[in-house]
């Protein structure tokens, strides 16, 4: 067994060698660029590239203006409401130990000394996928002087019903490619739409979304819960590809890779995709505000897996909710809804709903100049409709008919592990982790990234040996809340549980 220990020192000399007051360099606070911003600004994926020092210096002053604004990183859901898998969110330890790094003028140092940065494969999903379906070859923008969606209308060629276990959209030119809406077409009547002004939802349902930086949709696939989506035969699928002003004449080759359960799996409980919530009578007349609700009574018990709300550019909130009398469940709160970041998103368990519980779902909309994602400038009169001019309220779910103990299914832990989404094995090794954890001295939140995924344990000691902290991932980053947990030195240790090599770094939580 290969070990590397820290020798522990007096905490006299610990205080000192942290120097909590020494200057800032890049070296300290790439960790945090690397597991909260290049997941999606990497190279071949959404610009700008924040890859190494000086592309982020380049940036700083964008950088510090979306951090103050808490523009960046975009993660529209209220976390103080619900909270959701594969959140892209940065603690407040996290965003001040930026902003001082650029106020104190962004100082290199030696940047030998950070870690390296995170490599990207192209595709996210382990394995062959069953299917994979391509826009046509070298697809050229027609984005000129204004947003082009295009609708690309794509047959599976499926010749029985398939169960859906993931997929992934691949963008063929990340860079222009805004976000992707993935329908499907059950009838497999739809044709492409190449105008440019694609805005309709023609397929049955929809499926999901891709934005810049975001997960695969993987529905859990091991006990205790192997959950699909069923895709009949015959049937088309519908990418609806946003793409943005200027990217004229540029090529892409969208494709989305689709991985089926083997043809007789059985056990897989289906996932379906409905839009119950919906109001076609919106009137929002110029330089006024209203809000409009839609609401469905569920008529038997079901576990939520996930929502998808949707509204355009005049919308600027957003709640759905459960509820019965004064019993009420809560579901996801946008509190600034904005058209180019939405998306699907799932629960870290099921949400149980009982039957004759309604769904409500409450948007505002902001029809003034107050709002500046207005499409009009002086304001016009909107009524509901599928340009992006018009408004809607059009909110999706994904469930399954309810059963006992789906409430205490843990959804991100199957997903954590999950064999599609478990990327490499390999050793540990010191440069894996040095300079990862961070921020040190901790005061609320304590992160560890690693650059390899993998399978390891995590344990923090005090200084007498005691466990007080373990857990087990293959994320690269875990956050630890040590707000419960005393000042002092630790220790910590990961261990990865394929070559059994052993890691240790002390740290120090000051609250």
């Amino acid at each position: 067994m290969k070990k590397i220990y820290l020798i522990l020192v007096p905490i006299i000399g610990l205080l000192s060698f942290f120097n909590i007051n020494a200057q800032t360099t890049y070296s300290n606070v790439a960790p945090i660029f690397y597991s909260r911003c290049v997941t999606c600004h990497h190279e071949n994926q959404h610009a700008p590239s924040m890859i190494n020092y000086s592309q982020t210096f380049a940036l700083s002053s964008q950088i510090l203006s979306d951090l103050t604004i808490s523009k960046m990183p975009p993660w529209p859901p209220d976390t103080l409401y619900t909270r959701f898998n594969h959140e892209h969110i940065i603690s407040t330890s996290e965003k001040n130990a930026i902003i001082n790094w650029i106020n104190q003028g962004a100082v290199a140092g030696d940047t030998t000394l950070a870690p390296a940065p995170p490599t990207f494969s192209q595709y996210q999903l382990n394995g062959t996928p069953d299917l994979i379906l391509k826009i046509p070859t070298n697809f050229t923008s027609n984005a000129s002087s204004n947003d082009a969606y295009d609708c690309f209308s794509i047959p599976t060629g499926l010749t029985q019903n398939r169960i859906l276990r993931a997929f992934e959209v691949v963008p063929g030119n990340a860079p222009i490619v805004h976000h992707v809406v993935v329908d499907v077409d059950t009838l497999g009547t739809g044709v492409s739409d190449l105008s440019g002004t694609c805005y309709t939802n023609s397929g049955s349902f929809t499926l999901g979304f891709y934005v810049p930086g975001a997960p695969p949709t993987v529905y859990p696939g091991q006990t205790p819960l192997k959950a699909g989506v069923v895709i009949k035969a015959g049937s088309n699928f519908r990418l609806q590809i946003h793409y943005p002003t200027g990217s004229v004449g540029q090529h892409d080759s969208t494709q989305i890779r689709l991985y089926f359960y083997p043809v007789g799996t059985t056990g897989v409980r289906p996932i379906y995709t409905v839009v119950p919530l919906q109001n076609w009578s919106l009137n929002i007349p110029a330089n006024t505000t209203r809000t409009f609700t839609a609401n469905y009574v569920l008529p038997a018990t079901i576990s939520l897996f996930g929502v998808g709300p949707h509204s355009h550019k005049v919308c600027t909130k957003i709640t759905n909710y459960a509820f019965l009398g004064v019993d009420t469940i809560p579901l996801i709160r946008i509190s600034k809804w904005d058209f180019n970041w939405q998306g699907f998103y799932s629960f870290p368990k099921l949400v149980k709903i009982p039957t004759s519980y309604k769904i409500l779902a409450t948007h505002f909309y902001d029809n003034t100049t107050a709002n500046l994602n207005n499409p009009f400038s002086p304001p016009q009169n909107i009524i509901a409709g599928t340009s992006t001019t018009n408004e809607m309220l059009f909110d999706g779910v994904q469930y399954l008919i309810y059963q006992a103990g789906d409430e205490n299914i843990d959804v991100a832990s199957l997903l954590n592990n999950d064999p599609l989404l478990t990327v490499g094995t390999g050793e540990l090794a010191a440069a894996d982790i040095q300079n990862y954890i961070y921020p040190n001295p901790a005061t609320d939140l304590l992160n560890i990234y690693v650059s390899k995924k993998s399978d390891y344990t995590i344990r923090m000691y005090n200084i007498t040996g005691q466990i007080i902290y373990k857990t087990q991932t293959t994320d690269n980053l875990t956050t630890i809340d040590t707000r419960g947990i005393a000042e002092g030195l630790y220790i910590i240790q990961l261990a990865n549980t394929k070559s059994n090599v052993e890691i240790t770094k002390k740290i120090i939580l000051s609250h």
